[in-house]
């Protein structure tokens, strides 16, 4: 059981975005996506959760092509967390995170008390609780974004992939996000900007470069002091985090 990519190309107005992608995530892993910006990482997440439309036989889920997949068998396999929440029309906070259990309600059916059971539950795991009817928009972005995170974990999807799930947040809230997501029993896949935390909570770790898939394995495996010259041409001190047996990556500058 795997989330797959095979040979993924995608183009954006005649430009080359993905070039000739393939990975294959297991169950259970957490997997980091790391690389500079612009180098394909939001556009190679959105072709998997279909904001943008992937070739046929080039995504799969379980031996499945997401494109055969229904709206409500996709929810239930697979949560996103994206960059890009633009919101319109104001919601409730409980109505927000109450949409991720559209996967698991029939035609017209209401809310029940164990929808409401989760959302109490979940919202108190991010630092929300309380909140049920608070305004989203009125929320700063770091509230919106535990928001949304309670969103997916209320959904119960095997899959969750996120974008850069902690951006906005202040490092408290970056470690329990990440706390979180890592005692739970789904397949992770995110994008993560700061490698420290890729290094502490990732099992395994992709390196995206210019469109391409360019290192893939563990921590000590990708992140090495080479690659962080060779593709953010930045010099890096790397040790083993006594108290977390983690790597520790120490950024040099120039003057040293």
């Amino acid at each position: 059981m795997s989330l797959e990519v095979k040979t993924l190309d995608y183009e954006i107005r005649g430009k080359e975005i993905l070039k000739d992608i393939s990975l294959e995530i297991h169950t259970k892993e957490f997997v980091g996506l790391v690389g500079p910006n612009g180098c394909g990482k939001s556009t190679l997440l959105k072709n998997i959760y279909r904001t943008l439309r992937p070739k046929y036989n080039t995504v799969f889920i379980d031996g499945n092509d997401i494109l055969k997949l229904s709206s409500r068998k996709m929810a239930r396999e697979l949560a996103v967390m994206a960059q890009e929440n633009n919101m319109e029309f104001d919601f409730k906070v409980q109505d927000m995170v109450m949409f991720g259990r559209y996967s698991h309600k029939k035609f017209l059916q209401g809310d029940t008390s164990r929808d409401r059971e989760l959302c109490a539950e979940y919202l108190a795991e991010v630092g929300l609780e309380g909140y049920e009817d608070r305004s989203y928009l009125s929320l700063s972005g770091g509230e919106k974004q535990r928001v949304l995170l309670a969103r997916v974990l209320i959904q119960e999807s095997r899959y969750i992939i996120l974008d850069e799930p902690t951006n906005h947040l202040d490092i408290s809230y970056q470690y329990q996000i990440m706390d979180i997501l890592k005692k739970q029993e789904a397949t992770v896949f995110s994008s993560v900007h700061d490698l420290n935390l890729a290094a502490l909570y990732c099992d395994r770790i992709l390196f995206m470069y210019q469109g391409k898939i360019v290192d893939d394995g563990t921590p000590e495996e990708v992140l090495t002091s080479e690659n962080l010259w060779k593709y953010f041409q930045i010099r890096a001190q790397i040790s083993r985090n006594p108290a977390t047996g983690k790597l520790q990556i120490y950024y040099l500058p120039d003057w040293i």
